[in-house]
C-alpha cells in the first residue's frame, strides 16, 4: 500500500494536551506528486477542567479572526476524533503524519486519538518537516527554519492560523521538498 501524507496543523489554547485543549484540527491528504486527495477540518469543544494558558491566550488576543474561526461550531472530542479516524482509514494509502513542527502538532493529535478513540492510525510516528529540511539543505537543525528554506519550496498559499489553511500550505511545502530528494532515494 502506498503512503499518503497527512499534512496536519492544530490550534490550541496551551502548550500541552490535558491541562489545555486542542481547539481545531486541519489535515490535508497529499500524494507524493502533490495531488491533494482530501481534507478534514474540525473545531473542538474544550476539555472539561482545562484552561487556556496565559501566554497562549495572550497570543490569541492578537489574532481575533483566527480565534473566531476556531470557535465556530465546536464538536465533542470523542465524536470528532472518531470521524477523523474514519476519514484517515478511507484514504487511498497508508497515512503518514506530517507537520511543522511535528513535535507540537503530533503531541496533541496522538493524545486526542489515544484518549478518545484508543488507537492511532499513524502508530507512534510523525514526519517532522524541519528535520526533513535539515537533511535536504545540509544545515543544522536550528538553521533549518522556513526563513532559511529555498523560495522555490513555497507555493503562494495563505498561512492564516486557521488549521486547514495552514495544513494545505504546509502540505504543498512538504511535497515540494519531497520532489527534491536526491536521486536513488526511494520515491
Amino acid at each position: 500500500m502506498s503512503e499518503i501524507y497527512i499534512s496536519t496543523d492544530v490550534e490550541t489554547d496551551g502548550p500541552i494536551p490535558g491541562p489545555h485543549s486542542m481547539l481545531s484540527l486541519g489535515s490535508a491528504a497529499y500524494r507524493a506528486d502533490k495531488t491533494l486527495v482530501s481534507t478534514f477540518e474540525v473545531n473542538f469543544e474544550t476539555l472539561p477542567d482545562s484552561t487556556g494558558h496565559p501566554d497562549t491566550m495572550e497570543w490569541w488576543q492578537k489574532h481575533p479572526k483566527a480565534w473566531k474561526d476556531c470557535r465556530i461550531d465546536p464538536q465533542p472530542p470523542d465524536q470528532a476524533m472518531q470521524r477523523y479516524v474514519d476519514w484517515l482509514e478511507q484514504l487511498p494509502g497508508k497515512p503518514v503524519f506530517v507537520a511543522y513542527p511535528a513535535g507540537f502538532d503530533f503531541l496533541f493529535v496522538y493524545w486526542y486519538l489515544m484518549r478518545f478513540v484508543g488507537r492511532s492510525p499513524f502508530s507512534h510516528s510523525a514526519l517532522d518537516m524541519k528535520s526533513f529540511a535539515m537533511a535536504l539543505m545540509g544545515t543544522g537543525f536550528r538553521d533549518s527554519t522556513k526563513r532559511n528554506m529555498p523560495g522555490r519550496w513555497f507555493d503562494r498559499l495563505p498561512h492564516t492560523h486557521r488549521a486547514l489553511d495552514d495544513a494545505i500550505e504546509q502540505g504543498a511545502l512538504f511535497c515540494n521538498m519531497l520532489a527534491e530528494r536526491p536521486e536513488g532515494v526511494s520515491r
